[in-house]
């Protein structure tokens, strides 16, 4: 299994990114794909969550601002970020959780994990 993310950068306060995240290598019907980021000297956060009904579920942080979605014949996760703040700045993550039957916000519950890609906001 390969997760790959790109689309990260450098933006002011109040722009916008989107991120992608090419999955490739699995065939479970069943999983969850997750959205994580970690800033210096902190833990890594869950953002948002997209399980393989479509359900989702979006940190208090981002509500309203970002949104994840999927598209399955491209294999890619997306995450649509809006209204950026330099509190968003962090690296990135995408992750995979096998077999999954509902969402899991938990970091530990993920199998697989991309390498990151990075996201500053400035103010």
């Amino acid at each position: 299994v390969q997760l790959v993310e790109s689309g990260g950068g450098s933006v002011q306060a109040g722009g916008s990114l989107r991120l992608s995240c090419g999955v490739s290598g699995y065939t479970y019907k069943n999983y969850c794909l997750g959205w994580f980021r970690q800033a210096p000297g902190k833990e890594r956060e869950w953002v948002a969550v997209i399980d393989s009904n479509g359900r989702t579920r979006y940190a208090d942080s981002v509500k309203g601002r970002f949104t994840i979605s999927q598209d399955n014949a491209k294999n890619t996760l997306y995450l649509q970020m809006t209204g950026l703040k330099p509190e968003d700045t962090a690296m990135y993550y995408c992750a995979l959780s096998v077999p999954r039957w509902s969402l899991t916000v938990r970091p530990g519950d993920y199998n697989y994990w991309g390498q990151g890609t990075q996201v500053t906001v400035s103010s």
